[in-house]
């Protein structure tokens, strides 16, 4: 079956577990059995995303707007910003901080997250 979604018509919702970053799932294993999770992170100046690790999943990254620091333990610091893509592999160590511009992102998970 395909789905089409705007942006705009699904809700944001609250990040389980981090301050000032909010999420509007597209796609998911839980609601529409798909094979990834994929969604939209808004994360707003001065909130950050701390150190972690997904042990299963792959986290696929692409900088639709915004400014700030990202941080991978084999690459080091570098510039998140409008255009950047970024694929963290599973069990590799992350962080973003430093958010200087709100910052939109498109994130996919793979396996799915939820």
């Amino acid at each position: 079956m395909s789905i089409v979604r705007k942006l705009d018509s699904t809700e944001e919702t609250a990040h389980p577990f981090l301050e000032n970053v909010v999420m509007r799932p597209l796609y998911s294993e839980k609601e529409d059995g798909g094979e990834i999770t994929c969604f939209v992170v808004r994360c707003k100046v001065g909130s950050k995303i701390e150190e972690h690790v997904h042990e299963k999943e792959a986290d696929i990254i692409y900088v639709l707007k915004g400014k700030a620091t990202m941080w991978i333990e084999d690459r080091g610091d570098f510039a998140l910003e409008t255009g950047v893509f970024v694929v963290v592999p599973k069990g590799v160590r992350h962080r973003t901080y430093d958010v200087e511009e709100e910052l939109l992102i498109y994130d996919v998970f793979t396996p799915p997250m939820f």
